[in-house]
């Protein structure tokens, strides 16, 4: 199955990574400026999997879970955004 991730109005972009983030910190969920030194690695060296001064910038840390939690909430707020617009032009 092919990947489709282009918008419709290419302009959105920047107002739906807005709301990411907005939506990411009213979950509590920390993007950006993410270290290592968070992580319980106490047997990560040993398996070579952390090392404690590792960071990461971006989303690629946060689990399926997260970002699905994310995501939902957006397409929640965009449809119900919809809805109000198109109840507002019908009357």
């Amino acid at each position: 199955m092919p990947r489709n991730n282009q918008k419709l109005v290419p302009e959105s972009r920047q107002m739906l990574d807005q709301m990411k983030y907005e939506i990411a910190a009213e979950f509590g969920i920390q993007v950006g400026g993410y270290t290592g030194k968070d992580l319980n690695a106490e047997f990560g060296d040993e398996l070579g999997s952390m090392s404690g001064n590792r960071s990461y910038s971006g989303w690629g840390h946060l689990t399926s879970r997260e970002n699905g939690s994310i995501g939902g909430e957006m397409t929640k707020r965009l449809v119900r955004s919809a809805e109000l617009h198109a109840a507002g032009r019908k009357l």
